[in-house]
């Protein structure tokens, strides 16, 4: 097993508080304008309009064959992207910290996560839980590690999934691109409820009774987006449908898998039982990633991920001046990994396969792969 390419997170309790933290942080970056909000959205719904432009009146007149072979997958490719920049706006919006008007925030989020068919309220309920209890074996909602003891039934197969370069494979390709729709239909590598927990079930064990209403209207809102997409077909064709937003809605859910994944997989974070766990040391179980020229797409949801687990609310336009604000008052808690990132994916699959303690009676976990 290789070394991890940080040191482990301290697991003490931090010297700081939360409210010491966000002294460090210029009192503007928390500050939403509307202006600058609609401002990034508008430049991604522009992006978004000139690429189905291209897909729908230029990429056709190309000659068949090899011209039309390449421009598709760029289009997915650079649509999957965008639409990731669009989700990230959406995300933006459950965290109250697109404008401060929370009816507006609500409004718009369920337009922009119903039309990559995110169940908007729904999974603002169960992102809400994840960020008040991250790092918890118990009570995280989503990429919750097993303990070792959990996977007795998989040790006869772990050489061949986790042992060899095309088991590992398979196993990447069906996490990014089924993941985010068995996670959302089948709670996969979610919170443990007494029964069958989804987003779509208003009366589900993730939600309580005052949230019931708006999951309704999350699944209403949903019904019309596949309408629509129903009458599109019908008038341009399913393959059209399927070339035009299909295969893009898979390069976003597989790019949204993927950043979450490697946000909350590593070996230099803990995970911590209920004897051991508080928010804070929690919250800082995360790990920030460089993902080049697209943390600009992005909105920097990926190489800000530690300052948003302590403000989810500070807007994404304030967050690279946040984090360098902060790396020094939580030195050590901070942990920024510049792996490249398919390199990062490889070794995060096959080195972080469970969890376990170290055996010091300590509610501390730590991931491992030696079975």
């Amino acid at each position: 097993m290789g070394a991890p390419a940080v040191l482990r997170q301290p697991t003490n309790k931090p010297p700081f508080t939360l409210a010491e933290i966000k002294q460090a942080i210029p009192p503007h970056c928390f500050e939403r304008s509307l202006i600058k909000s609609s401002y990034y959205l508008l430049h991604d719904l522009f992006i978004v309009a000139a690429l189905v432009y291209l897909a729908m009146a230029v990429i056709p007149a190309l000659p068949a064959g090899l011209p039309r072979l390449v421009a598709w997958p760029l289009y997915w490719v650079a649509q999957g992207c965008v639409w990731l920049g669009v989700w990230t706006i959406g995300h933006e919006c459950g965290h109250h910290a697109f404008s401060d008007y929370q009816l507006l925030d609500d409004a718009l989020g369920l337009v922009l996560h119903s039309w990559l068919l995110v169940p908007y309220f729904s999974w603002k309920y169960s992102h809400r839980r994840h960020h008040s209890n991250r790092g918890s074996l118990e009570r995280d909602e989503n990429f919750v590690p097993q303990q070792k003891a959990a996977l007795e039934w998989y040790e006869p197969y772990a050489p061949y999934i986790e042992g060899n370069a095309a088991g590992r494979l398979l196993l990447i390709a069906v996490r990014l691109f089924l993941g985010w729709p068995l996670y959302l239909t089948f709670n996969s590598h979610g919170r443990a409820y007494p029964r069958w927990a989804n987003h779509f079930d208003p009366y589900g064990p993730i939600f309580s009774d005052r949230e019931r209403a708006q999951v309704f209207v999350t699944d209403a809102s949903l019904v019309t987006v596949w309408f629509v997409l129903f009458k599109l077909a019908s008038a341009f064709g399913f393959w059209s449908v399927v070339r035009v937003y299909g295969v893009p809605l898979l390069v976003v859910n597989a790019w949204l898998v993927l950043i979450v994944y490697l946000h909350h997989t590593h070996q230099a974070l803990p995970h911590y039982d209920s004897s051991e766990w508080d928010w804070l040391r929690g919250a800082l179980a995360t790990v920030d990633r460089d993902y080049g020229v697209l943390n600009y797409f992005f909105h920097h949801i990926a190489d800000t991920h530690v300052l948003h687990h302590l403000f989810s609310a500070l807007p994404h336009y304030h967050a690279m001046e946040a984090t360098k604000a902060i790396r020094p008052i939580l030195g050590d808690y901070y942990k920024f990994d510049a792996t490249p990132i398919a390199k990062a994916l490889w070794r995060e699959t096959r080195e972080c396969v469970y969890v376990e303690s170290m055996g010091d009676g300590k509610g501390v976990f730590w991931y491992n792969n030696k079975f």
